[in-house]
């Protein structure tokens, strides 16, 4: 068994993707024509005013302290964002990309995240908010694993599905290790991790949905002899395809 309390000791800052599960960036109101070309803005100049103004009093406070950690965390990190065109005229969608590099004991630990925000508003504010399809991987492998991430964005409910994430050039003589386990919010350290020899050339689970709509999150580990990745998932359970 594996506590993930001890991964700190060598340098890995594994609760940067944990708060990037629930991103915190300021997502708001899109009264105005240019209103996501100053919100990009706003996030890459740090402007966290621009985004207590525009997030309702009780959400505004917390957003600004969890993007204030993102920013101490990368501050180099960089967020694109375009709306996506739906039909709906009472919902919104922004998908948001962020980026950004980090040295720690001489290693570049990359980050890369993307995500869907489905919103509505409500005098000119953010009123309630849901994320889809985050796809969140921080590395220090240079982009060295070749690794491709078979995992659905949607599945019904109480349904069967698969989760591959496949090592295209495993190696032979060398022990590759990893894990994959259902995302708990706030008990991720608590948590003990049983790594496993990837001696298929990755990680291969069928899992079952939930019974309820909702949102499933899985979070896991590739230790190889190239450096680590870990990765978060998304998974949105739904009643109707």
């Amino acid at each position: 068994m594996f506590n993930l309390k001890l991964l700190k000791n060598i340098g890995l800052p594994l609760y940067l993707f944990i708060y990037l599960i629930i991103p915190y960036p300021a997502i708001t109101q899109i009264l105005k024509v240019d209103f996501l070309r100053n919100l990009e803005n706003s996030l890459n100049t740090r402007d966290l005013e621009f985004i207590r103004k525009n997030f309702k009093n009780d959400e505004g406070q917390n957003i600004t302290k969890q993007f204030s950690k993102i920013i101490n965390d990368f501050p180099d990190s960089k967020w694109k964002i375009k709306r996506l065109k739906i039909n709906d005229p009472n919902k919104n969608i922004l998908r948001i990309k962020v980026s950004g590099e980090k040295k720690i004991n001489r290693e570049i630990y990359i980050l890369e995240s993307n995500f869907d925000y489905s919103y509505s508003t409500k005098n000119g504010k953010i009123d309630e908010g849901i994320i889809k399809n985050l796809f969140t991987i921080i590395r220090n492998d240079n982009k060295k694993i070749d690794i491709n991430f078979k995992i659905p964005d949607k599945v019904l409910t109480g349904s069967k599905y698969d989760i591959d994430i496949i090592l295209n050039k495993p190696l032979e003589e060398v022990i590759i290790a990893g894990t994959i386990k259902p995302y708990q919010i706030n008990s991720f350290f608590e948590q003990e991790l049983l790594f496993e020899p990837l001696v298929s050339g990755g990680i291969f689970k069928m899992t079952r949905a939930p019974s309820k709509q909702g949102l499933q999150i899985w979070s896991g580990i590739i230790v190889h002899p190239e450096g680590m990745i870990t990765f978060t998932k998304s998974i949105d359970v739904v009643d109707k395809l």
